[in-house]
């Protein structure tokens, strides 16, 4: 009897092993099948943007022109975050912030609080964290998202709708207006849907429309 238990005793023992060496085995190949699509992605388009979270000392040193976007706040989805701004890139694409942390003001857009519409891009997600802009989809009218100038100035504006687009299919009438004419807007802008396999982009883009106060 002692034989018996002793010899099913082993042969459990090797099958935990067995297992375990499964396990890791596999976990090395996921990590080295990310790995490759981190390379491949970006040997295709655009490098993936910068994880490295800013410290306070980063968010609060940030300075620009008074009348220029320096900070965003949207205090339903915990975002704060700097406001850069940006161009475009070389293939006339609204250029993206560099950091997964920070959002993007293109700066052929309107001004905080003047007629337009302000136009603000930020990244939805890395290969590795969750972006500023990641739970922007989750948005309801009337949420408020708020712009503090380089001299302090805050401009509040309420949610009016959201809108998905294919990625190729955004309207720029859309985007670069005011949702209501009557008043300045702010429009921002993440990407959604899944990976475009073997790059860094989405299929899709999710745009926020807001309204002045």
């Amino acid at each position: 009897m002692n034989d018996k238990r002793k010899a099913l005793s082993n042969i459990l023992l090797a099958l935990g092993v067995l297992l375990l060496l499964i396990g890791v085995n596999v976990a090395l190949q996921n990590h080295s099948a990310n790995k490759k699509a981190q390379k491949t992605a970006a040997a295709n388009g655009a490098p993936a943007p910068s994880t490295k979270k800013p410290s306070n000392d980063d968010f609060n040193n940030y300075t620009v022109e008074p009348n220029m976007p320096r900070y965003i706040y949207i205090p339903s989805i915990n975002v704060k975050a700097v406001v850069r701004q940006m161009g475009l890139t070389k293939n006339n694409q609204i250029d993206s912030p560099k950091n997964v942390y920070d959002t993007g003001w293109f700066k052929n857009s309107a001004m905080p609080g003047k007629p337009g519409a302000m136009v603000v891009d930020g990244h939805v997600s890395s290969w590795k964290t969750r972006g500023v802009f990641y739970s922007i989809k989750s948005l309801k009218p009337g949420q408020k998202i708020i712009i503090e100038q380089g001299n302090g100035k805050k401009i509040t504006y309420t949610v009016v709708k959201s809108k998905t687009y294919d990625a190729d299919k955004v309207s720029k009438d859309a985007l670069f207006n005011p949702v209501n004419a009557k008043l300045p807007g702010l429009n921002l802008i993440t990407c959604g849907g899944k990976v475009i396999k073997g790059t860094n982009d989405f299929d899709k883009r999710i745009v926020v429309f807001a309204q002045m106060q």
